[in-house]
């Protein structure tokens, strides 16, 4: 991911959070831009697992999809 789509991509998604839109998905969202940008540098993969396998529970499913697609965002 290119520094300028993350830039781009974070400040995007700090303005939907920041107004209060899907705040649970845009901080997953973020956090998996920042694992993308910056890999292994930015958490372990035992975090990254977690976060990933967020998508299954009922309470969190919001924010594990948010953080599956700001990593998987090309």
């Amino acid at each position: 991911m290119e520094k300028q789509t993350f830039e781009h991509e974070m400040a995007k998604a700090k303005t939907f959070h920041d107004l209060g839109e899907k705040t649970d998905y845009y901080r997953g969202y973020m956090r998996g831009l920042r694992r993308k940008f910056h890999g292994e540098k930015f958490g372990t993969d035992a975090e990254h697992e977690k976060w990933m396998s967020l998508i299954t529970d009922p309470c969190r499913a919001e924010t594990g999809q948010g953080y599956r697609d700001g990593f998987n965002h090309e």
